[in-house]
């Protein structure tokens, strides 16, 4: 005779509850929109600053969040779940610290918060635990005193309808997305300059200074919906009053890695960019452009794989019932799009000789070790970078970052990575992991190679001095050094070394770097 749950239970004096489940998230009615504050975060400050502005002009009520920190990450462990990733904790952490601050400095009441705030992330499967990313969110959220705050979802919120009915505060229509791609472009045109420049200032904080000024003139341009080319044009002023000085040798160093961790700014990876420059290096960040680029590939190339199926799939995202190149030629015009948006804005305000990531490129030559339909974290770009990196001398060093634990990264740049530095020896490269502590072993580990990465940088330089028939002491001489002194400028590429560049475009010796 079988034994029902209750019994055994009962038998094992086990208490019989019912299994947990995560309930349908609140929603955000336009009747709303007046009275609710949208909360987000998790890319750069430049981004998120900017994107505020643009929801502003939209004419939502929004503010972003503080770049996570430490004290984000002990809020995150203390109220979540154990064995999540970095990003999980920081970025809830980072949520509970903020609605801690409104319910006991400002004085609002729990009930106030929940009604009045909300949260917007982005959702997805994923490739590990990225699923369960907002659930997570929502229990950290309740066991902190705030049940019932609303947690939602790109994929939620359709931006007409919702589950429940009625419309939506959160129109996801074209206004809204043409809005948040301009504020992620003009950010990471921001950050490369950023990185481009202050490692060769001449006086501590100048470049600081002008970026903050470019962001207050493009956040009141996108939240009062001005037109972008007088505050591009001011950019452009205040950045080009920096003073530089790049004889210095410095070498280049890439990060790449997993989205968040090589985003972030903050304790969440150890704040690697800054650190990397106060220890003499020139860091090139990848821009949020190349993940939307990424995506935009991966619909073009996952359509040309559903074309060959002998029937049209029927699934979510086959091609059942749809013109396929109808899609591929959407897909073109987006990619084309995105690039013709980035490199106007880019012109304008002073960044030269950028370039944006071909997709089928690298690809291609991360195809012979990584799979290209297999999506997990940056997919196949990870290796495709690193290749890119040292064939094409675009860095001296390249540094991977992760989550401690992340499943994607760390299958390729602990696994794969290590037969592409066996094929390119002469790659400088280092895979480190964050956990929220451990700095100091990260740092001396960097260090260490960085080491390497200098002597690289040192001899490329000395090099294009001898094959220009140059010494250091002629670069200083007034006929030469001012082009050295326009933090504007940008050579055109033939090694790594932006000191060393600029000495191959003094004669116009625009020669391929032979080794």
């Amino acid at each position: 005779m079988a034994v029902g749950r209750q019994e055994q239970s009962a038998s094992l004096d086990i208490e019989d509850k019912q299994h947990w489940f995560d309930p349908v998230p609140g929603r955000f009615p336009a009747t709303d929109k007046s009275a609710t504050t949208i909360l987000f975060g998790g890319l750069t400050m430049a981004q998120d600053y900017l994107l505020e502005g643009a929801l502003k002009g939209l004419g939502y009520q929004v503010a972003h969040l503080d770049c996570p920190d430490n004290e984000s990450l002990r809020y995150g462990k203390e109220f979540g779940n154990r064995g999540q990733c970095n990003p999980a904790y920081y970025t809830v952490g980072n949520l509970i610290k903020h609605l801690l601050y409104l319910r006991d400095v400002e004085g609002k009441s729990e009930e106030e918060i929940i009604d009045s705030y909300l949260f917007v992330t982005s959702g997805s499967c994923g490739p590990c635990r990225f699923g369960t990313y907002a659930t997570e969110y929502r229990k950290a959220l309740r066991d902190a005193g705030f049940d019932g705050f609303r947690v939602l979802l790109f994929k939620q919120t359709d931006g007409l309808k919702q589950a429940a009915g009625g419309e939506s505060a959160l129109k996801l229509d074209a206004p809204f997305f043409i809005g948040i791609l301009k504020a992620i472009l003009l950010g990471d045109i921001l950050n490369a300059l950023a990185c481009r420049i202050r490692p060769y200032e001449l006086e501590n904080g100048s470049t600081d200074a002008a970026l903050e000024h470019c962001k207050r003139y493009l956040y009141e341009a996108l939240s009062k919906r001005k037109p972008l080319l007088p505050a591009l044009l001011k950019c452009r002023g205040e950045l080009h009053a920096v003073s530089v000085d790049r004889t210095r040798v410095k070498p280049r160093v890439s990060i790449i890695g997993e989205f968040w961790a090589m985003t972030t700014e903050g304790d969440g990876n150890y704040e690697l960019q800054r650190f990397l420059e106060s220890e003499g290096a020139e860091v090139e960040v990848q821009p949020i452009a190349a993940w939307i680029l990424f995506l935009i590939w991966s619909g073009r190339f996952d359509t040309l794989q559903r074309i060959r199926l002998r029937d049209a799939d029927p699934g979510k995202d086959g091609l059942k019932g749809k013109n396929p190149h109808s899609r591929l030629r959407m897909l073109w015009l987006a990619d084309r799009s995105v690039r013709a948006i980035f490199h106007t804005y880019a012109g304008i305000i002073g960044l030269r000789r950028y370039h944006l990531p071909d997709m089928e490129e690298i690809a291609r030559v991360a195809h012979e070790f990584y799979n290209n339909q297999l999506r997990g974290g940056e997919g196949h770009m990870e290796v495709g970078k690193l290749i890119l990196n040292v064939v094409k001398r675009k860095v001296n060093m390249t540094i991977s970052v992760k989550p401690f634990g992340c499943l994607p990264s760390s299958g390729v740049s602990d696994g794969v990575q290590s037969l592409i530095t066996e094929k390119y020896p002469e790659a400088i490269f280092l895979p480190i992991e964050t956990t929220g502590d451990g700095a100091v072993n990260v740092y001396s580990r960097v260090q260490m190679m960085l080491f390497k990465a200098k002597q690289a940088a040192q001899k490329e330089f000395e090099e294009a001095l001898a094959l220009n028939n140059l010494s250091f002491e002629q670069l200083q001489q007034k006929n030469y050094k001012w082009k050295f002194a326009d933090p504007l400028r940008a050579s055109r590429h033939v090694v790594a070394c932006t000191a060393a560049n600029g000495v191959y475009s003094l004669a116009g010796m625009f020669i391929r770097y032979s080794g």
